[in-house]
């Protein structure tokens, strides 16, 4: 397979147009997390009337009412919080047309092995309550990421990371880690049903676009800056040395969800574990100043020596909660509270981090051949943030 169609280099204009009556599905998502990053690009780009498998019915499940900013995907929303298993017992085995699984979710605990016990219960809640009832189920994607190479957040710097670029072949890091336990989960539960496929995702940092992620960078990174202009303050790196002049690669929300699919309908891409980021390098002090340029704030060069941090920007923001409220009301933006927009701990840590690079030899050894411009993917990132007045 040839992958993909034009709009998987940004080329085409996504569409939903059938003609006359409504489409005989071929195939049936299930998004669990379909307002977090990645969950709501699949909830644009299933629907569409050429995205490969299709047409696709698409059920999207969130534990929250629907936003406004979802409420325009053509699915068929469903609230339920999947940490409940009785909950998702009772409105999830009643989809029993359903014949892919997407899942793009995490709930954070304060240490790794909570982590571990509820997105193990999560996960589990979910097969459970599917797979015994779906008798056209084919596939499961599993979306993990790059801390399968390089330990859980509270381990950074105390645990040996894998050396960069993180190839799918690496072994376990001997630390606890959820991304293990749902891999373990998956396989167990795959095994109970013949002919039933898998595939495990592994994007780094994501650029993509929910108010609700708990690990936006283009959120919070676009936040500081607001608010470094409204204070005319000039946009300071609150990084590392190591994290202003390391090469980088991220990857893409809608690159993401395009790989996902392909793994869903693509015979050559079942039963494995794939890393996804765009295809291309970058610094942080390139994008800096691209950010500099779209928020029309005065650009500062990091100064000085060796891998000291700046003051970070949980210490920064902690009493600018205000500056944010009047930002909001000035500019007429949707209503949200600083601490949801800002996920500072992330992308201080992010910022200060070294090399983070992987590799998608897999993928295009595969048939997988998307890729993202990383600096068009951030800029066109900002202005969905901007089209929906998340910021100004």
């Amino acid at each position: 397979m040839s992958w993909w169609w034009a709009g998987a280099i940004g080329a085409a204009k996504k569409k939903v147009d059938y003609d006359d009556a409504p489409p005989h599905y071929r195939s049936v998502a299930l998004v669990i997390g379909v307002t977090g990053i990645v969950g709501n690009s699949l909830a644009e780009i299933l629907p569409l009337s050429d995205t490969p498998g299709g047409p696709w019915k698409v059920y999207g499940v969130a534990r929250r009412p629907r936003p406004s900013w979802n409420a325009d995907h053509p699915i068929h929303y469903i609230q339920c919080d999947v940490t409940d298993p009785d909950q998702t017992r009772d409105e999830l085995s009643k989809l029993t047309d359903v014949t892919h699984i997407f899942y793009v979710t995490w709930s954070d605990r304060p240490t790794e092995l909570e982590n571990c016990d509820v997105n193990g219960r999560m996960l589990r809640n979910v097969l459970e309550a599917v797979v015994p009832h779906a008798p056209n189920l084919q596939h499961i994607c599993l979306q993990t990421g790059r801390k399968h190479y390089v330990g859980p957040f509270e381990l950074f710097g105390k645990v040996p990371p894998h050396e960069p670029p993180y190839h799918e072949d690496l072994p376990r890091l001997d630390v606890p880690n959820f991304y293990y336990t749902q891999e373990d989960i998956l396989m167990e539960e795959v095994k109970k049903k013949e002919g039933l496929t898998w595939s495990v995702h592994r994007p780094g940092v994501i650029f993509g676009f929910s108010p609700y992620s708990l690990m936006n960078i283009i959120s919070g990174i676009s936040v500081y800056a607001a608010i470094c202009k409204h204070e005319g303050k000039p946009l300071k790196f609150p990084g590392t040395r190591a994290g202003w002049d390391s090469y980088w690669d991220v990857s893409d929300a809608d690159l993401i969800a395009e790989h996902q699919i392909w793994t869903a309908v693509d015979p050559y891409a079942k039963n494995e574990a794939f890393n996804c980021s765009n295809g291309d390098v970058f610094k942080w002090k390139h994008l800096w100043k691209v950010l500099a340029e779209q928020f029309v704030v005065e650009f500062e060069e990091f100064e000085g020596d060796g891998d000291a941090p700046r003051p970070g920007l949980v210490e920064l923001m902690k009493d600018k909660g205000e500056v944010w409220d009047q930002i909001v009301r000035e500019k007429g933006l949707v209503p949200t509270k600083l601490e949801d927009v800002g996920c500072w701990w992330f992308v201080d840590a992010m910022l200060s981090y070294g090399s983070n690079l992987d590799t998608m030899n897999k993928s295009k050894e595969h048939g997988f051949l998307g890729f993202r411009n990383t600096k068009t993917s951030f800029v066109s990132w900002i202005d969905r943030m901007r089209a929906y007045k998340i910021v100004p």
